[in-house]
């Protein structure tokens, strides 16, 4: 059974591939890798303070947990 990664606290969750700390609650993801990343989307990191992008599953987690 596959889970998402949106339930950190879920012992069957997969863990993140990529784990991005950042000071802002507004972040971009593209994938990185250039020509073989994907369209360049923007999520607003939530109370959860972290967010994951929906292609590549990259988790933005906001420093100091929003302080």
């Amino acid at each position: 059974m596959e889970t998402d990664q949106t339930t950190p606290g879920d012992a069957d969750a997969l863990p993140a591939p990529e784990i991005v700390n950042v000071k802002t609650r507004r972040v971009a993801c593209d994938g990185g890798g250039g020509a073989l990343g994907h369209p360049r989307v923007f999520y607003e990191i939530g109370e959860e303070n972290f967010v994951e992008c929906l292609y590549c599953d990259r988790r933005f987690v906001l420093e100091g947990g929003g302080h």
